[in-house]
C-alpha cells in the first residue's frame, strides 16, 4: 500500500526544515529476499549517482538495501520513494 500524500507533505516540510540541498541522501529499504526486487530498486535509481549496499537477514527471509545518492531537492527525495513504493512487498524505512 503506497503512502498517502499527507505522508509526503509532512516529509517534504521535515526535508526543507532541517536538510540543505544538494545533500547525499541515504534510503533504507527492506525486501523479500525471493524476489527480484533488489534489481527493480537498483533500475529505478539508474543514472543517478546511487552507491547500493545490501545485507541479508540471519533467517534469510528478507534483504536490507540501503541506497546513497546526492540529490539537489526534497521534491526529488520524495519522486524517488514514489517510484520504490511500487515495489512488491518493500518496506520504507
Amino acid at each position: 500500500m503506497g503512502k498517502t500524500e499527507e505522508f509526503y507533505l509532512k516529509l517534504k516540510d521535515s526535508l526543507e526544515a532541517t536538510t540543505k540541498f544538494p545533500t547525499e541522501y541515504l534510503y533504507k529499504f527492506i525486501v523479500p529476499a525471493t524476489g527480484n526486487q533488489v534489481q527493480e530498486i537498483e533500475a529505478i535509481f539508474k543514472g543517478s549517482s546511487a552507491k547500493f549496499s545490501t545485507i541479508k537477514s540471519k533467517t534469510g527471509k528478507y534483504t536490507s538495501v540501503s541506497v546513497r545518492v546526492q540529490l539537489t531537492s526534497s521534491d526529488k527525495v520524495i519522486l524517488y520513494y514514489r517510484k520504490v513504493e511500487k515495489v512488491a512487498g518493500i518496506i520504507s524505512l
